[in-house]
């Protein structure tokens, strides 16, 4: 993993504790259900505009995200996933940390583009449950959130990964010979 990369996982002030690991794990499930639901759309804007490899790699993304919601649902022997806890969120910002804002994406990037959105959220859930890690009392609290922080470090890896074997787009990748035309 390179310096540059690297995810902080020394804390994130915006985390607060979670009392139960029933709540942590509500909260993860909801966090990856999110990151599934926004790759799919986001693959749906990129199919708007002919962008098929942006497209493809979004849907990919969404079905990493869909099969570790799975994995939350089997491991708390969950049929369908519980309704969100009460009260705000562990995080302090609207997007949940893994999530890609919708304001980062161009109808013209490419997958080395999607990819460095990707990355971004992979290390923001990582510092996420590290910090959900350092704040629990209670052992297995701790031991899921860090469990949790180690996956999505392992995910920081894999998104670094498929980076090396794309090319980065040269500084002229937004330019557009025919841009969309907007009639009032």
């Amino acid at each position: 993993m390179s310096a540059a990369t690297q995810p902080d996982i020394s804390g994130d002030a915006s985390a607060t504790s979670v009392a139960t690991l029933a709540e942590l794990m509500t909260w993860a499930l909801w966090l990856e259900l999110d990151a599934a639901e926004r790759y799919h759309d986001l693959a749906g804007a990129m199919e708007t505009h002919n962008n098929d490899e942006a497209a493809d790699l979004f849907r990919r993304m969404a079905a990493i995200e869909e099969r570790h919601a799975d994995a939350i649902l089997r491991q708390m022997h969950w049929l369908a996933p519980p309704p969100l806890p009460s009260g705000p969120p562990p995080w302090a910002d609207h997007e949940s940390p893994e999530s890609v804002s919708h304001d980062d994406v161009h109808y013209l990037m490419r997958p080395w583009h999607a990819l460095a959105l990707a990355l971004k959220g992979e290390q923001r859930a990582a510092r996420f449950f590290a910090t959900l890690a350092a704040q629990a009392a209670d052992p297995a609290i701790r031991a899921a959130a860090e469990a949790m922080a180690e996956e999505e470090r392992e995910h920081v890896a894999l998104v670094e990964a498929w980076m090396a074997k794309v090319p980065r787009p040269d500084e002229r990748w937004q330019e557009d010979p025919d841009p969309p035309r907007y009639l009032d």
